[in-house]
């Protein structure tokens, strides 16, 4: 009796950590998604020939597009560049342009032609990190840990 309940103990224990999400995938499958989106609006912005913004607080995020009288547009006609809230527990816990920590809420304008800036957006949960870095010509990247927030600035 005593082996059988001990049998099944190690069975549920097994289920319960199998069936648990792995927080760090999540994580990482997240800054993926966002460098992914990034990306797809900045290439928006220079096929339509209107500036497209990100703008974020530290558990949700949501995209703009340019009007023609200077005024800025949530999007919400695209399920791609629409509104988004992170999970549960995760945050964007940093960011920076251009190596500076904005001194206003978390923006970048992705223009129509010319170079975008340098930045990285750090997300985490719990004790895990990702990066989401872009340079200026354009190019996204995803690293674990807290990317160039800690390290030495980037030169151009």
């Amino acid at each position: 009796m005593l082996v059988v309940l001990m049998v099944m103990g190690l069975f549920v224990g097994l289920v319960t950590v199998i069936m648990r999400p792995d927080e760090r995938a999540a994580l990482r499958l997240e800054a993926e998604r966002l460098s992914e989106l990034l990306d797809l609006a900045a290439e928006e912005a220079r096929l339509s020939g209107r500036g497209i913004a990100w703008t974020a607080n530290s558990s949700a995020y949501r995209f703009w597009r340019a009007a023609d009288d200077a005024t800025w547009n949530e999007i919400r006609d695209s399920d791609l560049l629409r509104a988004r809230t992170l999970p549960q527990g995760m945050t964007i816990s940093a960011f920076r342009v251009e190596n500076n920590r904005p001194q206003g809420g978390m923006r970048l304008e992705f223009p129509p032609q010319g170079a975008s800036l340098a930045f990285t957006v750090n997300l985490s949960l719990g004790s895990d990190h990702y990066a989401v870095e872009g340079s200026p010509i354009g190019e996204l990247r995803v690293l674990p840990g807290e990317g160039r927030l800690s390290a030495e600035p980037a030169t151009r």
